[in-house]
């Protein structure tokens, strides 16, 4: 790769999300407030010092909503409710208040694509007959002939199929038993995909948006962003062959939420992750999409201008995923060509110039994320003998990571990131340097895509594992103990969780934790998310070298196989390395997978 030059960066905003640092909550496994091993929004009440510490600037709570649970929350029963599980409204408003008085924001994940099946909509749309305007709030189609002329409607409506595998149409009975329409189900047969072409869905989540704003909520994180849309007549579509494991090129993406056992009869297969899809998919980024986001945007406005949007968007090129947040539509959409990227200076310096270009074309920040609750942690992933791979999961007879060495690329991965401009995504735990719970027994495992494709995929429930607070108590502290006691767990932790509890690394120099605080305190004190990129002189891709100056900063990552000398005139003021603080104005070298912040001597 040449050294080309950084596009301009868009130019500096005055919004607290365009250069916010924002950590991912994974409710159920952040921390458990009552003790039945379950995570709750309590535990995230008792953990805010925590994170405000740490120096985060907002939080992201994954889906708490009322469901059956059938796909970790992202099947919807009730958007206005809080699911038992995690507690109730009032927990959520404490949570919430506690938050904003230590000067953190707060996102929730909205979910529009679709709903649950004991969604009370869909209820309805069972019990009344085709046609009806309870049908018509869903994709609800009759089959299509299987010979034709014979009006038996025995195929469905057309031959797309689901991204969990398998087709993406489910048949209900008629009244009287025989067999009736189908409905449309892009994800699990308990997720059917709403009717956007319906006045009352569009109201319906209007209303939804309103109900967050009006308790105060600063943000939504919106899944699926570039669903919901779909194609005029909902045609075949052949390019179900471009729907492999990976993008229209060669990266692959994350595992999707999964299937619960047992939801389907039909003949299972392996889902494919699709990010994006090529040639043009029917279903996913259609441009009816971005009128959603207007009027999604006019909603938002109506409360200040300081509430926002995330997209969570598979599309490709950036130039496709920057239309999601144009100056009237969304805020921010999730930059997963620079997740992708894994432990590569060109794969990561071409992120970098794509992301930088696409964003300034429509004037928006750009976002940085290494790791999230749907792919393998970037520390496990960066000590594989690939380290851009992308796996589905690890299981105990794959390869196993060199832990040592991916920790050590995630936290020279994580300084790259943090001096970057726009907004930084961190994932629970990252900041503990947790990697992936590779030797999980399939006897505990509990994410459906693993039951769903008969352990043909391990599925996500590595990433997942509830937090490690205390390297000594039961459940390394995941869970308050009341009355002395406390449940397990609900997924067992590694015991290479206990050395990396939190208490474990609190004020020890050069632990993961300690390095996390000190990089955020050093991105607030250059101001490094309002600045911009220039590729510095020693920049060298090619040889793996990443090296650009932001404001008076100049980051170098050493992904290469020798070490780099320290530039003439520069002094190490951040390292990633676990030498100690005062060792490192005198490095002149950089070695290996390192990374260092370097100012002006």
């Amino acid at each position: 790769m040449s050294n080309l030059s950084v596009p301009a960066a868009a130019p500096a905003r005055s919004e607290w999300w365009a250069d916010a640092v924002v950590y991912q909550i994974y409710p159920r496994s952040f921390a458990d407030g009552n003790g039945d091993g379950m995570g709750d929004l309590r535990g995230i009440v008792a953990r805010l010092p925590y994170l405000e510490r740490l120096g985060v600037d907002a939080i992201w709570l994954s889906p708490f909503y009322k469901s059956p649970q059938a796909d970790g929350g992202y099947d919807v029963a009730d958007y206005r409710q809080v699911d038992p599980l995690f507690g109730s409204l009032a927990d959520f408003d404490a949570m919430l208040q506690d938050a904003h008085s230590r000067g953190m924001k707060v996102i929730v994940d909205l979910v529009p694509n679709h709903t649950s099946d004991e969604h009370v909509w869909f209820q309805a749309a069972l019990a009344s007959p085709p046609g009806s305007p309870e049908r018509e709030r869903y994709i609800f189609r009759p089959g299509r002939d299987e010979i034709p002329g014979s009006g038996d409607g025995n195929r469905a409506p057309n031959n797309w199929r689901s991204i969990f595998g398998g087709p993406a149409w489910s048949r209900i009975p008629a009244a009287d038993g025989s067999p009736g329409d189908w409905y449309l189900h892009l994800f699990d047969t308990k997720q059917p995909d709403l009717n956007w072409e319906n006045p009352e869905v569009q109201e319906e989540m209007r209303s939804v948006l309103r109900f967050w704003l009006d308790r105060g909520v600063d943000g939504f994180r919106v899944d699926v962003a570039h669903g919901m849309v779909k194609e005029k007549g909902l045609p075949d579509w052949d390019g179900v062959a471009a729907m492999v494991e990976g993008t229209a090129g060669t990266r692959p993406g994350p595992t999707p939420p999964g299937d619960a056992p047992g939801a389907h009869t039909d003949a299972e297969e392996p889902h494919r992750a699709v990010s994006p899809v090529y040639p043009p998919s029917p279903f996913f980024d259609q441009d009816g999409v971005h009128e959603i986001y207007r009027d999604w945007h006019r909603v938002l406005a109506e409360y200040g201008s300081d509430r926002m949007m995330v997209a969570e968007a598979w599309v490709e090129p950036a130039e496709r995923l920057a239309l999601y947040v144009r100056p009237d539509e969304m805020q921010q959409a999730f930059n997963f060509d620079f997740l992708l990227a894994g432990w590569d200076a060109e794969r990561l310096a071409e992120a970098v110039e794509a992301s930088l270009a696409a964003a300034a074309s429509v004037g928006a920040p750009c976002t940085w994320v290494l790791s999230n609750h749907d792919t393998v942690r970037h520390p496990t992933r960066f000590g594989l003998s690939d380290p851009t791979a992308f796996p589905k999961g690890i299981a105990a007879d794959d390869e196993q990571p060199d832990a040592a060495l991916g920790l050590a690329r995630a936290r020279a991965a994580t300084l790259v990131s943090l001096a970057l401009p726009g907004s930084a995504y961190l994932y629970q735990g990252e900041e503990l340097g947790l990697p992936e719970h590779t030797t999980l027994p399939a006897a505990a495992r509990q994410d459906p895509t693993f039951f769903r494709t008969r352990g043909a995929e391990t599925g996500r429930d590595g990433c997942r594992v509830p937090l490690p607070w205390s390297g000594d108590l039961p459940g390394y502290g995941f869970s308050d103990r009341l009355n002395g006691q406390a449940a397990q767990p609900w997924l067992p932790q590694p015991e290479s969780f206990g050395p990396l509890a939190a208490d474990r690394q609190d004020g020890v120099e050069g632990s993961t934790l300690e390095l996390y605080r000190a990089a955020l305190a050093f991105r607030f004190a250059h101001k490094l998310g309002r600045g911009a990129v220039s590729w510095a002189d020693v920049h060298a891709p090619d040889s793996g070298l990443l090296a650009f100056h932001n404001g008076d900063v100049l980051v170098l990552a050493n992904m290469g196989f020798a070490s780099a000398p320290v530039p003439e005139g520069y002094a190490v003021a951040l390292s990633s390395g676990p030498e100690p603080a005062e060792e490192w104005t005198a490095m002149r070298e950089v070695p290996v997978d390192y990374a260092v912040y370097l100012l002006r001597k």
